[in-house]
């Protein structure tokens, strides 16, 4: 089926159509284009805006994270009232109101070996917005299963990187990291922080690509690692080999792709320690006389923990209040991601050998999600 401007269209995007390289075809070939999303994040949020802007006829959102008052230093799309909302249904009402022309794919849900494939196979193309490397592996082998291009980025304190996977028999992610990391080795933003705007350069950085893919000019970053050091404002790039073993085995994986367990290959334990607690099991225990919660988060963090039996210690308070831990009850420490409480209880445990302390598994970001 032919794809036509409207006269509106025209004016919009007047911009590419006097470009010798895009042009009235290119436009149309942009209006032609489905590009999946994966997360409405720090990349995605750039990444979303400029391929809505360019007039990418289909974008696809999946995200099933809500946003949060940490979100806001770096996720531009979202504002101060759309806290507590689920990030792929705020993003699409923000990107319509940017071009109406574009039809959004809306999915409030995580990204799964039971709907990656159905998902990538509708598209043309995908750009991955994930923080973690279990989702950055699932999207990898759907992407090489379906043969779908793959716009990839990363941020990690003060360093991007960006690349294109999987595109015209070019190298897949796992060509260049055929496996993850050793568990806690590589922590994410919400463990080690990011500067605000470096989001903003990957992202961006990522949209050019998939535009660039769609239109099909200039050279797209396939078989190159583009890394961006935002401290000393330098690019430089690593070359990538395609391993034809690696990309033989993922795409044999197509029939067991639903049996794979990413968590457990990136070292991801989800059965709870002995010194563990769950979200459910903590809610259960809000108002019980004979269990103290002690929630060591910033008063600004979000969301907040209330409860007869909830108070609140700061990481930097916690030498000046020792005595409030030392009691018969049992004592649950409460933090953002689980970090702060894993250091406090290891400390009261080895310092004043306390036995009666356990700690909320992930943190308060996985307490709103079970």
């Amino acid at each position: 089926m032919s794809v036509e401007l409207t006269e509106e269209e025209k004016k919009r995007y007047n911009r590419h159509l006097i470009l010798d390289q895009v042009g009235e075809s290119g436009q149309k070939k942009l209006k032609a284009a489905k590009v999946l999303v994966i997360g409405a994040g720090g990349l995605g949020c750039p990444a979303l805006q400029y391929l809505t802007a360019a007039g990418v006829g289909t974008i696809g959102i999946i995200d099933f994270d809500y946003v949060d008052v940490s979100n806001l230093q770096r996720q531009i799309l979202f504002t101060s009232h759309d806290i507590g909302r689920n990030k792929a249904e705020v993003a699409a009402k923000h990107l319509h109101e940017l071009n109406e022309a574009v039809h959004f794919n809306v999915y409030p849900e995580k990204l799964t070996t039971h709907n990656a494939i159905q998902r990538f196979e509708e598209y043309d193309f995908v750009l991955d917005g994930s923080d973690n490397f279990a989702t950055r592996y699932l999207v990898n082998d759907a992407s090489v299963i379906t043969g779908t291009s793959l716009i990839y980025g990363s941020i990690y304190k003060f360093q991007g990187q960006v690349s294109v996977f999987n595109y015209n028999g070019g190298p897949s992610y796992r060509c260049l990291f055929p496996s993850p990391p050793a568990p806690g080795t590589i922590k994410n933003c919400s463990e080690i922080g990011v500067i605000g705007a470096l989001p903003g350069i990957i992202g961006t950085q990522q949209a050019n690509e998939a535009i660039k893919l769609i239109l099909g000019i200039g050279e797209p970053l396939s078989g190159k690692l583009l890394i961006y050091d935002a401290l000393a404002a330098e690019y430089s790039s690593l070359k990538i080999e395609r391993s034809e073993s690696e990309v033989k085995r993922i795409k044999a994986l197509r029939s067991d792709f639903v049996e794979i367990d990413y968590d457990l290959f990136c070292g991801i334990n989800n059965e709870l320690a002995e010194h563990e607690i769950s979200a459910e099991t903590l809610k259960s225990w809000i108002d019980a006389i004979d269990i103290r919660i002690i929630d060591l988060r910033e008063e600004w963090e979000e969301p907040e923990l209330e409860g007869s039996n909830v108070e609140r210690i700061t990481m930097s308070a916690i030498m000046h209040q020792i005595n409030r831990f030392i009691t018969e009850k049992k004592v649950v420490l409460v933090c953002q991601t689980g970090v702060r409480s894993q250091q406090v209880r290891i400390l009261l445990e080895q310092k004043h050998e306390l036995d009666n302390i356990v700690e909320l598994k992930g943190g308060m970001e996985n307490y709103d999600n079970e």
